[in-house]
């Protein structure tokens, strides 16, 4: 399968810009899904402005009178950033798990930031926002074979900590959940092209696995291994 994906720490993705273009190769019609936010024009037009420059039209699924028909007919998918219960709510209700899955299956590059990353994976359990809505389902686009935990932020020092840090919370995942995390921090993305993928970007990232020690990723490293995994939920 030779599907391409860009799936962001999201936050400032300014240094990612070059990197989004030349994932772009061509694509000049692309379709942005905003419902991770409530303003679905505003989140894009915030694409719109510094894409439209580059030759690359965007426009927002929910301005069509059949959203699977523009998925169908895309160039190219971006997914913005925001709440993700509130994100794959939308995606069920409207029936677009599979049209996406099939457009990133026919070869063309799908974007995801943050909330749009969470969703490239098989479940959207562990991304770190509140439940706002109550979506039929925690299932996902399943582009790759584990979770993404944007924004990461690594633990303070004992004396410094306040509640429960992001490592305690993926460890208690993994505790009912046998499958690779990769904890993204800002500025930091994930490159996949077919069975390729890399750490791409400035923040780095920190892999979470049942039974092993939280393992630092330093850009450039290679993780297509991971893309072989065979994720085990509730076990």
């Amino acid at each position: 399968m030779n599907r391409r994906l860009l799936l962001h720490a999201g936050g400032d993705g300014t240094s990612a810009r070059p990197a989004v273009i030349e994932h772009l190769r061509g694509a000049r019609r692309a379709v942005m899904i905003p419902y991770a936010q409530s303003d679905h024009d505003r989140a894009t037009a915030r694409f719109q402005e510094w894409l439209a420059p580059q030759g690359v039209e965007i426009i927002g699924v929910h301005t069509a009178s059949d959203p699977r028909a523009a998925i169908g007919g895309a160039e190219a998918i971006f997914v913005t950033g925001g709440n993700s219960f509130r994100l794959v709510s939308a995606l069920h209700s409207l029936s677009l798990i599979d049209a996406v899955r099939s457009a990133i299956d026919s070869g063309i590059p799908y974007y995801g930031a943050s909330a749009g990353a969470n969703v490239a994976c098989p479940t959207i359990r562990t991304t770190n926002d509140m439940p706002i809505v109550q979506p039929p389902s925690f299932a996902a686009f399943n582009l790759v074979p584990f979770q993404i935990n944007p924004h990461y932020i690594d633990p303070p020092p004992p004396e410094a900590r306040i509640g429960e840090t992001r490592e305690e919370r993926l460890t208690e995942f993994l505790e009912e959940n046998d499958v690779s995390v990769v904890a993204l921090r800002e500025q930091g993305w994930l490159e996949v092209d077919g069975e390729s993928m890399h750490l791409r970007g400035t923040g780095g990232a920190v892999l979470f696995r049942r039974g092993a020690d939280p393992a630092e990723l330093k850009a450039g490293v290679d993780l297509s291994a991971l893309l072989v995994e065979t994720p085990r939920f509730d076990a």
